[in-house]
């Protein structure tokens, strides 16, 4: 898990590459992004694709750490990013991963929703100018 998040640092890859096709992912809170996501790619196409169209700058994280417990792992990061406004963006997150054979088959995201609110709806989606600026370059 580490190497994904150093490769997510480095733009060469992502914690997203380790999720299951079928893997489900559930944003916790009050957002009206919050729910299950039923797969990799609906979680992508309705999640992650939008967010990068916001983003001058891909997201950069600090992890504060990584714990695991039997197939259970939580990463506990700090997030940064340029939206396409020029304004910061800047977030805490804490993932929970259900693994199985070193691949994520369930999260569950735990995050500022005011904070992404107040971003989702202040900027614009426009088409992205780098292909990944969430995960990778």
């Amino acid at each position: 898990m580490q190497a994904s998040f150093d490769r997510w640092v480095t733009g060469t890859g992502s914690p997203f590459d380790l999720l299951e096709p079928t893997a489900s992912w559930n944003i916790v809170g009050s957002s009206p992004l919050s729910r299950t996501y039923d797969s990799r790619q609906q979680f992508m196409d309705e999640v992650i694709k939008s967010f990068n169209a916001r983003m001058k700058a891909r997201l950069i994280p600090t992890v504060r750490g990584v714990y695991a417990d039997g197939d259970t792992v939580v990463i506990f990061f700090d997030a940064n990013a340029t939206a396409k406004d020029g304004k910061p963006y800047h977030n805490t997150y804490t993932w929970y991963f259900q693994m199985r054979q070193l691949r994520v088959v369930n999260a569950i995201s735990l995050f500022d929703t005011r904070e992404f609110d107040e971003f989702w709806n202040r900027v614009e989606p426009q088409s992205p100018t780098l292909t990944h600026p969430l995960c990778c370059p």
